[in-house]
Formats: structure tokens, C-alpha cells, sequence
């Protein structure tokens, strides 16, 4: 199985110690050695980095760890492959335009019963069973939505129904950011932290590395950090439920009503096996 690394915060920030943490995984004090990828959603576009050979022998790794980027959205990935060659276009994330914003995407899990009928206007571009789960969602949010996205309350329903439906096929743990909020489901294994005022210091689990967030944080900064399993102590991790669709926005876990629309345009779920 891959694992995933995401981050939503309320001001532009830098993944780097998390991502310090989380790289090591891939390849060193974990098995996923088949490619790794991140996804920084920047106010001018979401910045895609993405490559075939282990994060702990990348030297795209290396280099941003280095040089970090900021961003309110982040969406990374480290691979055990499953479906799908050890190649570039299947390394997560993975990106698509909806609605003239991109979307980023990262699975854990495997979906091999997964065969959805083809849509013309999002197909994969690899062979990944977590492609066309992607590209699956998004066809399903532009058939619901088709002119201009929705609330936040719809997306979430939206977003919940498709999970459910893609997720009789396998395990289906996913994070999903389109640079203004990020989704998370989990199907088997999934956690986050919050990181906000007061601030506490942390160690990673699997490197020799320590920080201490008041010396890197203002007093308004708000952060939350998704992962597979944690990445560090002494802080508090949150384990999702499985089958528990979280919405992240502004650096926190949302309370989501159903709203007006949620309920509008059923969703035409199309499967061929």
C-alpha cells in the first residue's frame, strides 16, 4: 500500500518537516519505493512535482526539503505499487481542471474490482486504478454541477456519495484539494493533527529531526497536517473512523450541514465490469 501527506492552513506555509518525516518512508523506514509526488496549490496555480524513483533517493526529494514551498494546500504521495507500471504518469498526485480550477488527488488502497464506463471529458492518462478512481469523481461532480461549482455543503455530499460507491470496489483512502479546501477519506487508515496557538513542540517518528512551532508560528496561524499514520510525538494525532469524509478549510476540520443544493442533479453512476 502507498501512503499519503496532506496539509491545509490558513495562511501560505512549508510542508518541510512534515515532508522530512514522510519521505524517509519511502524507502528507508517504509517499503514504497515505486515513486513519490507532491502538489502545491499556490495562488498562482498548483505547482505538480512528481517522479518514478524513491523519495529518499530523489534528488527532487532532496532539493525541496532544501527549498521549501508555501502553500495553503499540499497533497503528496510515496507509492507501492499496485496497479500500474513504476512510471511518471502513474506517480501521485495526480491533476485535472474543474470548473477553471485544478484539482489535485492521492489513493492509498487498492481498487482492482474498479472499472468505471469511460468519460469523454476526464480520462486517465496512466494505469492506475487511482486514476480513474479521480477521474471518476470529478466526472461525476461536473455531470452533478456542470456550470459552476457548488456549495460547500453539496461538494461534500457529492463527494461522499462517489467515494461511497467507488469504495465497494476496495480500500479507498484519498486526499482531495482544489486549492481553497482539501477533502480526506479514509477508508482504513487515515489521521490528522492541528497545529494552532499554543503551539507545541514535536519530534519526527522517523528521522532524528525536532521543532519547536512557537518559534515558526504567528499567534492567527492555523495548520492541519494529514497522514497515513503519524509522523510525529508530542502532539495529538486524530484517527479518521472508516468511511469518515473530512472537510479541511481555513487550517481546521469543518462542520458540514447539507445545504439548499446538496440534494440537486442525482448522480448518473455509470460501472462497466
Amino acid at each position: 500500500m502507498c501512503e499519503l501527506l496532506g496539509m491545509n492552513s490558513s495562511k501560505p506555509a512549508a510542508l518541510n518537516f512534515s515532508f522530512a518525516g514522510f519521505s524517509e518512508r519511502g524507502g528507508r523506514t517504509g517499503v514504497h519505493r515505486d515513486g513519490w509526488g507532491i502538489a502545491f496549490h499556490e495562488p498562482s496555480g498548483c505547482r505538480l512535482i512528481i517522479d518514478d524513483r524513491p523519495s529518499i533517493d530523489s534528488p527532487l526529494a532532496l532539493a525541496l526539503k532544501h527549498n521549501p514551498v508555501k502553500a495553503k494546500n499540499v497533497v503528496a504521495h510515496i507509492r507501492k505499487a499496485t496497479q500500474g507500471e513504476v512510471a511518471p504518469q502513474n506517480s501521485h498526485p495526480f491533476t485535472r481542471v474543474l470548473w477553471g480550477t485544478t484539482w489535485s488527488f492521492a489513493h492509498n488502497g487498492d481498487l482492482s474490482t474498479f472499472k468505471p464506463a469511460p468519460d469523454p471529458h476526464v480520462v486517465p492518462a496512466g494505469e492506475t486504478d487511482s486514476e480513474r478512481a479521480f477521474c471518476y469523481l470529478l466526472a461525476g461532480l461536473r455531470r452533478r454541477f456542470p456550470v459552476q461549482p457548488p456549495s460547500r455543503a453539496a461538494l461534500f455530499t457529492a463527494v461522499q456519495t462517489l467515494a461511497a460507491v467507488i469504495a465497494r470496489h476496495g480500500t479507498f483512502n484519498f486526499i482531495l484539494s482544489n486549492g481553497d479546501l482539501l477533502l480526506a477519506h479514509c477508508s482504513t487508515q487515515l489521521h490528522y493533527v492541528v497545529r494552532a496557538y499554543p503551539f507545541a513542540s514535536a519530534s519526527l517518528v522517523d528521522c532524528d529531526l525536532q521543532i519547536d512551532f512557537r518559534q515558526h508560528n504567528h499567534l492567527d496561524d492555523q495548520i492541519v497536517v494529514i497522514a497515513t499514520l503519524p509522523l510525529t510525538t508530542g502532539e495529538q494525532w486524530h484517527r479518521f473512523a472508516p468511511g469518515e469524509l473530512k472537510l479541511f478549510a481555513g487550517g481546521a476540520p469543518q462542520a458540514i450541514h447539507p445545504g439548499p443544493d446538496s440534494g440537486s442533479k442525482p448522480l448518473r453512476l455509470l460501472m462497466s465490469y
